[in-house]
């Protein structure tokens, strides 16, 4: 949508008809857009992650069908990325008659106003192009929102200019009719008041307006999208019957359903700062899974992908912030910084009623189990007897908010040769051990990156109850 080519250079009305540019409806437009972009095999819905076998596929039914869509699903689900994307399915760039209100094709006029201008102009009437993002508008419904927002309301200015109060001309329109050949996208839905919802019933059904008791007969075109979450019916609000029927679809979005899926939308979304390693990211996929499945969380408030999207920035910024403190060359995110990413991120879960007090023991237990499957899943196969052995009671390795990687490795415990575990240290780099498997299992090459790799194996080792752990705010000693 940001990438614009040139528009035509037509810029009347009679150049329009000499290049023969056809009028086609909204509803034509999407269809015949989506059509094409399928049968090329390319993809109408960029971004999009993990609905492609269920939410997609509904959603290109009912565009095809021309019908009015609303979204319903929990917090975070992409159902506004979702509507979105619609706009990618628009012209890239359509005619429309230059200074029109209601932005109306030069084929196709709407108002008596336009109608009349093409009689006295005729071919030379003015021609502007209008790119595909002007064409999408997106409103959050708030309770305050009124009538005149969305429909349109008098204009006092124009009646004391010496207008007829019944005169169209006087008529300031609203949102809606000023999305003319547009989509208008409402978030939010249930928020509006009911008396507002109302008002949306002629326009998404006869496809007129009427305002304070005038009709004006606009055969408006329009495609009318909108979010709602389902607890919505019943907590802030809800959608109205009447309105409900009028939209010609109901599509029940979701959470992504593959880990990869999640995976994926936290690394297109998040803002990184520093290297988040694969491994962090499938942690806090893992650990934002494990939360939608507890009982301990109020599900019916979902758990956001924002969740894991702020975790993903939170741990990089302590990653950058710690390479700033210590002179590291590169700043590289550990398991070390998951702890303070759960410090700011237990205001997003909403937890049971029932569980108060228990929230933070609550987190760091699935926070570990999210860390136990990263690992079992990533060192499947590698043998860490030796670094067990290594910690004999008596060696510790620290770690910490401000350990660099350089400490941390140089703290490690030499290993013993893999052919003889009982070989005294040789003073060698250590080439061939564990360490060495462990890093290149996740491809870890730099300092960071090993020293990441290294402590996420010492932490499943921690869970596995093979080696020890005492963490303060001092920092954290594996023994």
């Amino acid at each position: 949508m940001t990438d614009r080519t040139d528009h035509p250079d037509i810029r009347t009305l009679g150049e329009l008809r000499a290049a023969r540019v056809a009028h086609r409806t909204l509803r034509e437009e999407i269809r015949e857009n989506l059509l094409r972009t399928l049968a090329e095999g390319g993809d109408p819905w960029p971004g999009l992650h993990g609905l492609g076998r269920t939410v997609l596929p509904q959603l290109e039914r009912a565009l095809l069908a021309g019908h009015d869509v609303v979204l319903l699903g929990e917090r975070g689900q992409g159902k506004t990325r979702l509507l979105r994307t619609l706009a990618g399915l628009l012209d890239e760039w359509s005619p429309a008659i230059e200074g029109s209100e209601l932005n109306e094709h030069p084929l196709e006029p709407l108002t008596e106003a336009s109608r009349r201008r093409i009689l006295l102009e005729g071919d030379e009437l003015p021609v502007v192009w209008r790119h595909r993002s002007e064409r999408y508008v997106e409103k959050l419904a708030t309770p305050d929102t009124s009538v005149a927002d969305l429909i349109g309301d008098v204009d006092p200015m124009r009646v004391a200019e010496g207008r007829r109060l019944g005169d169209p001309e006087t008529i300031h329109y609203g949102l809606v009719p000023r999305s003319h050949r547009g989509i208008v996208a409402i978030n939010e839905l249930p928020d509006l008041a009911e008396r507002i919802q109302v008002a949306m019933l002629n326009v998404m059904e006869e496809r007129d307006i009427q305002i304070r008791g005038y009709v004006l007969r606009l055969p408006l075109d329009v495609l009318v999208v909108a979010t709602a979450n389902p607890e919505d019916y019943t907590n802030r609000g809800r959608i109205i019957t009447p309105l409900k029927d009028r939209f010609g679809a109901e599509i029940r979005t979701h959470y992504p359903l593959e880990l990869e899926d999640e995976i994926a939308v936290i690394r297109q979304e998040a803002e990184l700062i520093a290297e988040v390693p694969d491994t962090i990211l499938e942690t806090l996929a893992r650990f934002t899974r494990l939360l939608r499945e507890s009982s301990a969380v109020d599900q019916r408030s979902g758990v956001s992908a924002r969740f894991a999207i702020a975790g993903a920035e939170t741990v990089a910024a302590a990653a950058l912030r710690r390479a700033t403190i210590r002179g590291e060359t590169e700043a590289v995110a550990r398991m070390v910084d998951m702890e303070t990413a759960t410090d700011v991120l237990a205001g997003k879960i909403e937890f049971e009623s029932g569980e108060e007090g228990r929230e933070r023991a609550i987190l760091d237990h699935l926070l570990r189990r999210a860390t136990a499957e990263t690992v079992r899943g990533r060192f499947r196969g590698i043998d860490l007897g030796p670094v067990v052995e290594a910690f004999d009671g008596r060696t510790t390795v620290s770690t910490g908010d401000d350990v660099s990687a350089q400490d941390f490795l140089a703290g490690l415990p030499e290993l013993a040769a893999p052919d003889d575990l009982s070989a005294p240290d040789d003073g060698d780099d250590r080439a061939g051990t564990t360490y060495d498997e462990i890093a290149a299992r996740l491809g870890a090459t730099t300092p960071g990156q090993r020293a990441s790799a290294i402590e996420l194996a010492l932490e499943g080792l921690y869970l596995a109850q093979k080696i020890s752990k005492d963490a303060d705010e001092g920092g954290t000693v594996y023994g």
